[in-house]
């Protein structure tokens, strides 16, 4: 469903949203999509034991998470894998009220996490960074000029002025539910900051994009219903998507860059007025303290984060298209297993969803 009208830019870079929508199908607040959940991993080179993972995954980590590290996961340690995914916000919302059963909830952004405090959790451990692309179709109208835009033929500016042009379809995620919507929505308002993009230009392109949600957007595009969607890089690569890169003044995946992206800001609808500010887009990962959790599913959810962050862990996530950051520990250490612990090199205490750890709201 195409956005009614453009959003307005408000100095500085404050995005006010209209009402937004999620197209019909693959909706990522439909509880247990067929799409988003997996059957439990059983072929295993560690001999199977009791106890079993139930990961909620941002949309955009459900490729690598149901191919590889599931799968790799149960083979070196025994316990079975499952996942269900979506917008991280969502998923988050989902686990609150009981939908999703997860024990272990990998978000992007700490954002998301802070949802669940302090009933579900009381930290997160940040290890990677997602930056944002643009995907394209290269079959469509608009083909040719985005690829030598991505070839450095033509300069980045052009890119804007491309997805504002009468006629371009671009796919984006709804920003009420998912932080790569928001990302989406904050990387135009720092293009206008940092790359003189104008607001004409803004609200144009703003005007041709379509919601939709994240676990399926990639689909759109490949199928080619779409010109050029947002993407986080390790999607684009996991997928075989031709993509633009953006700078890191804009793309929000590199930390050092963090002062630059908090200059930018949008506005929610939901709920209503809700301001969330510019911040690197990280991978972090908690475990999830659901009722009556067994002990054999919690030592498989400890686990779990344990293998995630361990070297054959994070080549994994490094092979998808992920920058490995230093993991670090956000929140308190309090009962949180020592195998997780092992592996964390970094400690910012105080409660996980604060400003100091860079969370993106969700």
């Amino acid at each position: 469903m195409a956005s009614g009208s453009a959003l307005k830019l408000l100095r500085p870079s404050l995005l006010a949203l209209g009402a937004l929508a999620l197209t019909a199908g693959a909706c990522s607040t439909s509880p247990r999509s067929p799409s988003a959940t997996s059957s439990p991993t059983t072929s295993t080179t560690h001999p199977p034991r009791a106890g079993s993972v139930n990961l909620g995954f941002a949309g955009s980590t459900q490729l690598l998470n149901e191919q590889k590290i599931g799968p790799a996961f149960t083979a070196a340690t025994g316990y079975a894998y499952q996942g269900q995914g979506g917008g991280a916000a969502a998923v988050a919302q989902f686990i609150k009220s009981g939908q999703y059963a997860s024990t272990v909830f990998e978000s992007i952004g700490g954002g998301p996490i802070g949802i669940l405090e302090p009933s579900f959790t009381h930290y997160y451990v940040e290890f990677a960074s997602s930056p944002l692309v643009i995907a394209y179709n290269p079959s469509g109208p608009f083909g040719s000029r985005l690829a030598a835009i991505a070839e450095g033929k033509k300069p980045i500016a052009d890119l804007f002025t491309t997805m504002a042009t009468n006629g371009f379809k671009l796919g984006r995620t709804d920003p009420n539910v998912d932080p790569q919507g928001q990302g989406f929505l904050l990387m135009v308002a720092l293009a206008e900051s940092q790359l003189h993009v104008s607001d004409t230009t803004v609200k144009a392109l703003l005007a041709n994009s379509q919601t939709f949600a994240e676990t399926g957007l990639e689909s759109v595009l490949q199928s080619g219903q779409l010109d050029a969607a947002s993407a986080y890089l390790p999607q684009a690569v996991q997928m075989h998507l031709p993509y633009i890169s953006l700078p890191n003044s804009i793309n929000l995946g590199n930390p050092k860059d963090a002062a630059r992206y908090a200059t930018a800001s949008i506005t929610l609808t939901t709920p209503a007025g809700k301001v969330v500010t510019g911040t690197p887009l990280t991978l972090d990962v908690t475990t999830i303290d659901q009722p009556g959790e067994s002990e054999v599913d919690k030592a498989a959810s400890d686990a779990f984060v344990t293998y995630m962050l361990s070297p054959a862990g994070l080549a994994a996530y490094r092979a998808a298209g992920y920058t490995i950051l230093t993991p670090t520990l956000y929140g308190s250490r309090s009962g949180i297993a020592s195998s997780i612990l092992s592996e964390v090199h970094a400690f910012v205490p105080g409660p996980a969803a604060s400003p100091t750890a860079r969370s993106t709201a969700g």
